[in-house]
């Protein structure tokens, strides 16, 4: 798609304007029922796409992405424009610097059409804990489109971007994408500079892209990558194009299968697994049957750590420093008498009536578990149980190349369907959290749709791979794309 156009505009068969005007006419078209957007930046959209406009005027050569409209999830900075991470307590908050992702797209020529709805704080799996209301999947309105990347992956899912950005800290890019029909990447970590992210797990968190086809997603990868001296967990990896190793061979290519993860799936689910294992059979790919027995762990272990972080992460949103404070808010409920108001009064009451309740709920869970008396029982266990993690990936490489799984345990849930109870929306995170604990790569590439009360839905199923081998695991996805 991004290649598509790449040449369009290349040809002058179209300008970078009419292409930005053509995306937001969709979204204004669109958007009301969907509710991808919290914010539309036409201005800079508009700005960016004359600078490309005049560029090939001029004769100039243009780079692959310059001109291609894309939406920018709402944790991560775009100077001067409003970045709220879906929470009221940031409402008012103008980002006064770019995130390192942000200024390699600009350096690249993207146009950025907005900012997109999200899970407050990236805490969910459906976009409905956002401040500002769901939004809905463009399959079907009733439904969840995911989370917490929701936004991103609608947009993109209902052509009102060509590619998006997200953050995944627990499969916030797969599952949004599995659900939304659409590929999503989450690279391993430290491949992409988190600087400019609004941190929620710093240990987990990752950008990456969400976009139509595996060969956008590696085009967006190979803009974004790299070493960041802002962030010091990010690793050399620049000047490469992801797209030379879309070769569309696995012949030979080793694919571990996890028993136990197809055992109990819903049964449309494993027939559409099924199904793609056969496919890479046929491609000519050994299917291995690996083993990787702390895996059952890896969701409470990511329900210690996740929290924990978030804990931290979030106790500098205290009405002070920036963001919205109680004071500016004649809310009744509560109780306002700004003269003889404490400094504790003014934290609590900015937070309590800034925060949701899910993000409330990590915070409290991740302090317990990181006070005294229990820090050593949770957090300290949690850890060693990932390094368990991480060694069972490590056999698992000695064998296999890449880990097939599901990315989901089934396709879009209903509005609503799993609000009441945290632990069932904390489950829809089942397959993709052993990624971020590990810190592999790993991406959801759209497999056969699945038949549910008479809609047919999308579904993904998930690869990872070694880490820092986005080469391999870009490769076999993008195999499966051009030959199911």
């Amino acid at each position: 798609m991004i290649k598509e156009l790449h040449e369009k505009l290349k040809n002058k068969e179209i300008t970078a304007v009419q292409l930005a005007e053509e995306y937001f006419d969709r979204i204004e078209k669109k958007d009301k029922e969907i509710f991808a957007y919290l914010t539309l930046t036409r201005e800079l959209a508009m700005e960016q796409a004359k600078r490309v406009d005049e560029k090939i005027a001029r004769g100039e050569e243009i780079e692959i992405l310059e001109g291609i409209p894309g939406a920018i999830k709402d944790n991560l900075c775009v100077m001067d424009v409003r970045t709220t991470a879906s929470s009221k307590i940031l409402d008012n908050y103008i980002a006064p610097y770019d995130a390192t992702v942000i200024s390699k797209l600009k350096e690249n020529g993207a146009v950025f059409l907005g900012k997109t709805n999200m899970d407050e704080f990236a805490m969910g799996s459906s976009t409905e804990s956002s401040a500002y209301g769901p939004t809905k999947n463009p399959y079907d309105l009733e439904r969840v489109p995911g989370g917490s990347s929701g936004g991103s992956a609608a947009a993109v899912a209902a052509d009102e971007a060509v590619w998006a950005l997200g953050t995944d800290t627990g499969g916030s890019i797969r599952q949004p994408a599995s659900f939304c029909g659409a590929v999503g990447l989450k690279p391993t970590y430290g491949r992409v500079s988190r600087y400019g992210a609004i941190a929620m797990g710093s240990s987990l968190d990752q950008i990456g892209p969400i976009t139509k086809t595996v060969e956008d997603a590696a085009i967006i990868l190979s803009a974004i990558a790299g070493e960041d001296k802002y962030d010091a967990t990010s690793a050399q990896s620049a000047n490469k194009d992801y797209t030379d190793y879309l070769t569309g061979e696995v012949k030979g290519m080793r694919i571990g299968i996890i028993k136990e993860h197809l055992e109990g799936l819903d049964e449309n689910v494993r027939e559409v697994i099924e199904k793609v294992i056969e496919t890479y059979k046929n491609l000519g790919a050994e299917m291995k049957e690996i083993e990787l027995p702390y895996a059952k762990y890896s969701l409470p272990v990511y329900y210690i750590i996740m929290p924990c972080e978030v804990s931290s992460n979030l106790a500098r949103y205290d009405g002070i420093k920036y963001g919205m404070r109680a004071n500016d808010h004649k809310d009744t409920e509560l109780d306002f008498n700004p003269e003889n108001r404490t400094l504790l009064e003014n934290y609590f009451d900015s937070r309590r009536y800034g925060l949701g309740a899910e993000v409330k709920r990590r915070i409290m869970l991740g302090t317990y578990a990181l006070s005294a008396g229990y820090y050593d029982a949770y957090y300290l266990r949690a850890q060693k149980v990932r390094t368990l993690i991480k060694q069972d990936f490590e056999k698992a490489f000695e064998k296999v190349d890449v880990i097939l799984t599901p990315t989901t345990p089934s396709p879009a849930f209903k509005l609503g369907e799993k609000t009441a109870d945290p632990l069932q929306m904390y489950l829809e995170d089942i397959f993709t959290v052993i990624a971020n604990i590990a810190g592999v790569p790993a991406i959801s590439v759209p497999a056969d749709p699945v038949e549910t009360e008479g809609k047919k839905l999308p579904l993904g199923f998930q690869l990872m791979g070694k880490w820092f081998d986005e080469e391999n695991l870009l490769r076999a996805a993008h195999a499966y794309e051009i030959n199911k």
